[in-house]
């Protein structure tokens, strides 16, 4: 019954964000509104961890096999995919190195303003 109820959690706050994707005008996904609002319900204390903590941990156990139909997806375009599979290839690896600097440098001045504080 645990489960239900932490999995009802989640869908709610994802329905949360999908009403605040018809209503507010911007280029945001209504996963990314979801999971802004799990987040400020987590930080500020309004959601217990406790309260999403296992089957949250079980979604992320179980991400990979997600990907699957995505991945059967492009299978299945290949013949649209195929002339341009060298562009797709480039810009995925770029882009893939950009998150990773720009995720760096974040987590490297915020570990910096930490210590500052702590100083």
């Amino acid at each position: 019954m645990k489960y239900i109820k932490q999995f009802g959690i989640i869908l709610a706050v994802s329905f949360l964000g999908e009403i605040l994707h018809q209503y507010i005008p911007l280029p945001i996904p209504a996963s990314i509104y979801g999971i802004i609002i799990l987040f400020v319900c987590l930080e500020w204390k309004i959601l217990p961890v406790s309260a999403v903590k296992e089957t949250s941990s079980f979604f992320i156990e179980i991400m990979p096999i997600m990907f699957i139909p995505a991945a059967v997806g492009l299978l299945d375009s290949w013949q649209i995919i195929q002339t341009s599979w060298v562009s797709y290839t480039v810009i995925t690896v770029l882009s893939t190195f950009v998150v990773m600097v720009v995720s760096g440098k974040v987590v490297q001045l915020v570990m910096n303003r930490t210590k500052k504080k702590e100083i």
